[in-house]
């Protein structure tokens, strides 16, 4: 055995020399996650992992629907009053959605909200097939403002991020899109903050967990695919100083949350030794890596995990597995202040701070009473759903059908009432007793009578 080993020594150690190499060569998705910080007006990379890893981005496509959009509203080849019409095609869209029928019409600027809040899947389609004629004509301007911002990693199929192979972005490539957002958006960046919704008696809280809840937050973006896990750019604002920050693959919503906390608050505290840290360059710089996006398909949706097919993510706030819970309180602070010490989980259990939802409606541009009305006519528009309903579970009370015999018995019966003088004179006793009631004006015999006979 002595002489093997120098061989196995050698063997051993020429087998380390490949596994580290290919540690170096093949990236580590470190729990399956992304993550990446930058500062919004440099472009600064202040944290990276994973960051230039190819990704399924699932909904946080509709940034790029939305700023193709409002770029053609900026340039005046649409206006946010323009109206839209919801095709088969938008209608036939998988959840999450608003669930118009065919033929109903809103403007761009509702559509908007609906898509960004609620992360309606029908209302994407409604806006590439305004602006781009098709899915098709919208996915290729969709490409062509990615190529344009530098976004060599990303390609676009669709409107709204609905499963597709062809579907691939990266942190790298979001969070430039989110700076393009910023700068060249300014006046329309309102749209990707908003706190809540309200369509008719139906509000929706944005699904971005951040906003109303970490403070500062002043955008963007959540997504959920089986494929991609759950993913946010998200971006706040303290001292006059912006972050964004991208979470993908995060293993539910309410870690997405708090993994974007987390990346936000370390960055925002350690700004005064930003200089003893290595640079990592600006965004624009991190080399792209060639791969296949990973498939988390079997981890986020397989066995006994039932998640749901789109965004609306329905997690127990009280998570995580991943350690969240476990780690040091933080202290978060706005203009100096510092609001209670509080975890980022903490912090994203709590409820969000009080808002007035956004008003949101079908048909053209309305204010004052129009609005009113407009409301008032959507509101509508969803109560029958709810009456049908109970109408249908009353049917199928066992008293039901009595009360409907007893409801049609009274047309039946008074015929019978009528004919009962034409019987033999056996019986006219009962018949003399029965006059007196209509000479009187007393109908409560006959009525009596007439209630009794559907229980014999």
């Amino acid at each position: 055995m002595q002489f093997l080993r120098p061989l196995l020594c050698k063997s051993s150690l020429n087998w380390i020399v490949v596994v580290a190499a290919l540690a170096v060569v093949t990236p580590r998705i470190a729990h399956a996650e992304a993550l990446l910080v930058v500062e919004a007006e440099s472009g600064k990379v202040l944290q990276a992992e994973n960051a230039t890893y190819p990704w399924y981005p699932a909904s946080v496509t509709k940034l790029m629907t939305a700023y193709v959009t409002l770029k053609a509203v900026k340039e005046g080849r649409i206006t946010l009053d323009t109206l839209l019409t919801v095709s088969p095609v938008a209608a036939s869209q998988s959840p999450a959605k608003m669930g118009f029928r065919p033929g109903i019409q809103l403007t761009v600027d509702n559509a908007l909200k609906m898509m960004l809040v609620r992360s309606a899947n029908d209302m994407a389609v409604v806006l590439a097939e305004g602006v781009g004629g098709s899915i098709d004509g919208f996915s290729a301007l969709m490409n062509q403002n990615a190529q344009q911002l530098g976004m060599t990693q990303t390609s676009y199929v669709n409107p709204n991020g609905l499963p597709a192979d062809g579907q691939i972005t990266s942190a790298r490539d979001l969070a430039i899109l989110a700076r393009a957002i910023i700068h060249d958006l300014p006046e329309y960046e309102y749209f990707v903050h908003i706190p809540s919704i309200r369509y008719g008696r139906r509000v929706t809280q944005n699904f971005n967990k951040l906003i109303g809840r970490y403070p500062g937050a002043d955008g963007f973006k959540t997504g959920f695919i089986c494929a991609s896990g759950y993913n946010l750019v998200a971006s706040a604002t303290r001292n006059g100083r912006r972050l964004i920050a991208v979470v993908l693959g995060a293993s539910s919503g309410n870690m997405r949350a708090v993994r974007a906390a987390q990346l936000l608050e370390r960055n925002f505290a350690n700004n005064s030794l930003s200089w003893l840290k290595p640079t990592l360059g600006t965004v624009d710089n991190l080399v792209p890596i060639d791969a296949s996006p990973p498939n988390l398909r079997e981890e986020m949706c397989g066995g006994k995990h039932h998640k749901p097919a789109s965004d609306e993510d329905a997690d127990n706030a009280a998570t995580s597995a991943d350690g969240a819970n476990s780690e040091p309180l933080a202290f978060f602070s706005t203009g100096g202040l510092q609001a209670p010490v509080l975890k980022p989980s903490e912090l994203m259990a709590a409820a969000p701070a009080a808002s007035e939802p956004i008003i949101v409606y079908t048909g053209p541009t309305r204010t004052g009473a129009a609005l009113i009305a407009a409301v008032a006519a959507d509101t509508e528009e969803q109560t029958p759903k709810h009456r049908s309903k109970k109408s249908r579970v009353a049917a199928k009370k066992p008293d039901a059908p009595a009360e409907s015999k007893h409801a049609n018995a009274k047309p039946d019966t008074a015929p019978k009432a009528a004919a009962k003088p034409a019987k033999p004179k056996a019986a006219a006793k009962p018949k003399s007793d029965s006059k007196p009631g209509p000479k009187t004006g007393e109908a409560k015999p006959a009525d009596q009578k007439t209630a009794a006979a559907p229980r014999t």
